[in-house]
């Protein structure tokens, strides 16, 4: 089965966070042990794993992308969103977490984000969690 959920941008670039969101579905799913993937279908947006406790970590991952990726860097790309294409491209648009005891496993720090490149947008995020298979 695979999770559904809405995310609703309201800037041009926004990081997320949806650890909650995971840990809930996982949760929801009844799932002890297995894997969790969380997919973002969009090739302007991605998702990555990085400290939530302190905001200035994300606020420091946008400057160090845009400083890498400029918004007016001679691109080709007729729409003007190359950039945008080029970070979620850096950011992946996947992760796959483990399950464990009916839990999300991450390390203390961390949490999972959404990452918008192209906002103000209405975006989808999917997970799907896949138990461990039983032996024989």
């Amino acid at each position: 089965m695979i999770y559904r959920f809405s995310i609703r941008t309201g800037g041009g670039i926004e990081f997320q966070d949806i650890t909650g969101t995971v840990r809930d579905t996982i949760s929801s799913s009844g799932v002890k042990n297995g894997v969790c993937h969380v997919f973002v279908p969009h090739t302007t947006a991605g998702i990555t794993i990085n400290e939530h406790a302190d905001p200035s970590v994300v606020d420091d991952i946008v400057a160090q992308l845009d400083k890498m990726v400029p918004q007016h860097g001679g691109y080709r790309h007729l729409e003007g969103n190359s950039p945008a294409h080029i970070k979620a491209s850096l950011t992946g648009s996947s992760q796959t977490l483990f399950v464990e005891d009916g839990r999300l496993v991450l390390g203390t720090w961390q949490g999972v984000f959404f990452c918008e490149f192209d906002g103000p947008r209405n975006r989808s995020l999917l997970i799907k969690i896949v138990p461990d298979s039983t032996p024989g």
